[in-house]
């Protein structure tokens, strides 16, 4: 008796969600699924005997992990290309016609929603487990927070193997409450929806991630060629079948034109939708197209992403406060009445410095328009003028620094201010942030707010003090939110740093002028710190691209005792400094002492593997192209740079020609 009502109770309770979350149609009030629910959960308890992971008494959580298993994805997950316009539309149409030999391709158009790709494998019928994109060759298994989705059928009718792709999200109602609650707690808010929805799923306890009421859209069959389906309209309506949660404002387009319209529609509606969306998913619908049209090395070619241009919002601003870089340079920035934009709600943008406000000028008091450069950085745009009352107040440059009370003053007519006083703390604080950065020392567990607090507290008061925090290890373990586990790992990563190449350690000592690439430049000419210590301006300028500001910045940084002594200190810690990259350059190449850009996608090669490839044949691999560019490398989707270096009559070669000239 108990085994049968347990099979009937499962069977109803899963019909239920479907029809609550998936259909927005429930069949029972709210109180009768909580009866069912109790009574399932009860005698579940009774009879452990026919315990099951797929009962949907495992929605409610309660497992709690050490760390997530690394699964490897039977097929690659793999990101899309951009459009951002239409004639970037027209151009995608255009080569999907022609590498497969077609007048005419139907589309599907699709949202593009803003939340965690997630893979999803169900085997016999039953969820099996499920797998974050992480690399989109190695995911984490996340399969315990995934069954407290309740859009997520814990079985299907389908017994084939299949494995299913989609989007992970918050709702935007749940993302306010979620960050109302959190301000009652006084806790530090989510910035944004995706950002909760990734944190929420990445939860090592699943109680966790079932009280956030994340939700889920399914979006392809990452095995459609073991079915015998003709289209992917087909797929998803077969998705719906299986009671996968499928968006209903897809649509299946007849032509390039009629996904142009679409896209149109859609953006004057989406502001308007429960979730977070960017973009259209721009998908070919007839499936046998697929091998012929291919794919590059990370994306698809029948199928892209058309982006939304940066959206621009009006808010007021407020005040205009300062802050102190690395190198002292002391930044003008805008305080706003908080505004919600692309994505995250925004209190500060940057205003450059005191020319650039004045230019424009931008006033305390204004109405000013605002934008997330490249979809990341918050910028003023513009004060809107017609909306002036005269209260507004002119900006006035400080004329000490903010944190220290130093004198500050242009150098070499820069527009940029700097605080003159070496002993700032601010200052230090950022010096250390930058040598432990990614692209620096990378080490991993010293991020900015940890170091602010070890250098308040003492224990960090320069780059060297790093490689002596083992001596404060049982101090540090007394701290509130360290554990033995967390101090350890971060040890190990400041041991670990030690490692590094030459030009991770060059670019982390913040040396005025001289970033990533060329600290790498640097490292691979002169081989060793001892090297540059003793090189002067004259053979610096011998460098490819360095100037006398480089140069003299350079000699400069080496002459300077405390800099000295900072680096004999790092070296007697054990800090490498040594070049550990290959030095040989093939003179009698064609790429010898070019300047290259590479753009586009290429299936050969990704683009980290490619430049130092090039710069092995002694090219210069930069970012821009400028009338200095000698090559432009153009792979698939290339962009505005191709059409840019047409103009400037810039030699450009396609991946074709590009291996036969590596070989």
């Amino acid at each position: 008796m108990s085994l049968n009502r347990i099979l009937e109770l499962r069977k109803l309770l899963e019909q239920y969600n479907y029809e609550y979350h998936t259909l927005d149609k429930p069949s029972v009030s709210d109180a009768e699924y909580d009866r069912l629910m109790n009574e399932l959960i009860a005698l579940e308890k009774a009879n452990p005997q026919i315990d099951s992971s797929n009962s949907p008494t495992q929605r409610v959580g309660g497992k709690v992990l050490d760390a997530f298993n690394k699964i490897t994805h039977k097929r690659p997950m793999l990101s899309l290309a951009n459009a951002y316009n239409e004639d970037d539309l027209i151009n995608f149409d255009k080569r999907v016609k022609e590498l497969a030999n077609v007048t005419n391709v139907e589309y599907v158009c699709e949202p593009k929603i803003d939340g965690l790709a997630v893979s999803l494998h169900y085997q016999n019928g039953n969820l099996a487990y499920g797998v974050t994109r992480g690399d989109g060759s190695v995911g984490e298994d996340i399969t315990n927070n995934l069954k407290t989705i309740k859009q997520i059928p814990i079985s299907i009718t389908e017994l084939k193997d299949i494995e299913v792709r989609g989007e992970v999200y918050m709702s935007r109602e749940t993302f306010k409450e979620l960050n109302s609650q959190k301000q009652k707690n006084k806790e530090e808010l989510f910035a944004n929806a995706r950002n909760a929805a990734a944190g929420s799923v990445r939860q090592l306890d699943s109680k966790i991630a079932a009280s956030r009421k994340l939700s889920n859209y399914i979006y392809s069959l990452a095995n459609y060629q073991d079915f015998n389906f003709r289209t992917h309209s087909e797929i998803l309506d077969f998705l719906k079948r299986q009671k996968f949660s499928v968006t209903k404002i897809y649509k299946v387009c007849k032509n390039i034109n009629e996904v142009i319209s679409y896209i149109k529609e859609f953006e004057k509606v989406r502001n308007t939708l429960d979730f977070d969306t960017d973009g259209v998913v721009v998908k070919v619908n007839d499936l046998k197209l697929y091998k012929e049209i291919g794919f590059t090395a990370k994306t698809p070619r029948w199928a892209t992403a058309f982006k939304f241009p940066a959206e621009e919002v009006v808010t007021k601003l407020t005040n205009i406060i300062f802050s102190v870089g690395r190198t002292g340079k002391v930044t003008p920035n805008a305080v706003l009445e908080p505004v919600f934009v692309a994505g995250t709600t925004v209190q500060r943008a940057t205003l450059h410095n005191e020319q650039f406000v004045l230019d424009k000028d931008i006033r305390i008091g204004d109405f000013v328009v605002i934008r997330k450069a490249g979809e990341i950085i918050p910028e003023v745009v513009k004060p809107l003028l017609e909306k002036r009352t005269g209260q507004e107040i002119k900006f006035e440059m400080i004329s000490e620094c903010p944190i220290c009370n130093s004198p500050i003053s242009k150098i070499n007519d820069e527009a940029a201010h700097y605080c003159l006083n070496p002993k700032c703390d601010k200052k230090n604080i950022e010096k250390i942030i930058h040598f432990a950065s990614r692209d620096a020392m990378d080490i991993d567990g010293l991020g900015e707010k940890i170091i602010e607090e070890f250098y308040n507290l003492g224990y960090l008061k320069n780059i060297t003090d790093i490689y002596l925090l083992y001596q404060h290890k049982d101090e540090l373990l007394k701290l509130e939110g360290f554990g033995e586990k967390s101090i350890s790992n971060l040890l190990s990563a400041i041991e670990k740093s030690k490692q590094n190449s030459l030009e991770r350690l060059i670019f982390g000592l913040g040396i005025d002028e001289i970033g990533a690439k060329s600290s790498k430049v640097l490292a691979k000419r002169f081989l060793s710190l001892d090297s540059l210590r003793q090189t002067n301006v004259d053979d610096f300028l011998k460098v490819k691209d360095f100037g006398e500001v480089m140069a003299e910045s350079l000699v400069l940084y080496f002459k300077d005792p405390e800099n000295l002594e900072t680096l004999n200190k790092l070296v007697g810690f054990g800090v490498n400094s040594k070049f550990l990259g290959t030095t040989e350059v093939d003179q009698n190449s064609f790429f010898y002492n070019k300047t290259v850009v590479i753009t586009g996608s290429l299936t050969t090669y990704g683009r980290n593997e490619l430049t130092i490839i090039l710069e092995n044949k002694g090219a210069t691999v930069t970012t821009s192209v400028t009338k200095n560019t000698d090559i432009l490398i153009a792979g698939e989707e290339a962009g505005s740079k191709l059409d840019k270096a047409n103009k400037l009559g810039i030699k450009v070669i396609n991946e074709e020609e590009l291996l036969t000239l590596l070989k």
